[in-house]
């Protein structure tokens, strides 16, 4: 099985990142509605291509992770945050989801980050299950946060030490 590459994002990525975006939406992980033509760009001021890992596998793009700052603020400068993290369907089970992790680790250490969080929602087993295989701890949980379709859900907060 082939091997993720991952890379930092550039402004040619725009498309198929936006493309991917659309394509993995899902209730399992999206507090957003579903996205509807015509379409936000998916760079935006706030993250740009400087703040996204991206997979490839065969040359395709089948992955992205957004790297974020928590908050504004000087004082919490040293956490980053991930801020949403795609696959590819057709690149589920290939190891793309935690390339990108080990990847955002290492470029959150880089960028002389002292912690990496995120949050993900009660529901994401998979996705928690992964965060969990990589080293993050549930730091909190904000019970029923979200009404998505009809059902209450848990806001969970989880973060590690680089």
């Amino acid at each position: 099985m082939p091997v993720p590459y991952i890379r930092l994002a550039t402004s040619h990525d725009e498309d198929a990142l936006g493309r991917l975006d659309r394509a993995t939406w899902s209730l399992l992980h999206s507090v957003q509605p579903r996205p509807e033509p015509p379409y936000e760009p998916f760079f935006t001021e706030r993250f740009g291509p400087r703040d996204h890992l991206v997979a490839e596998l065969a040359g395709a793009v089948v992955g992205f992770l957004r790297l974020g700052f928590p908050t504004p603020l000087e004082c919490n400068a040293h956490v980053r945050q991930i801020q949403g993290l795609a696959v590819a369907d057709e690149a589920r089970g290939a190891g793309v989801g935690r390339a990108l992790l080990r990847a955002a680790q290492a470029e959150a250490r880089r960028r002389g980050a002292r912690r990496l969080t995120l949050r993900v929602l009660g529901h994401n087993t998979p996705a928690r299950t992964l965060y969990e295989s990589e080293g993050f701890v549930v730091e909190g949980i904000l019970p029923e946060e979200f009404l998505l379709d009809g059902t209450y859900v848990d806001d969970v907060l989880m973060g590690r030490f680089l």
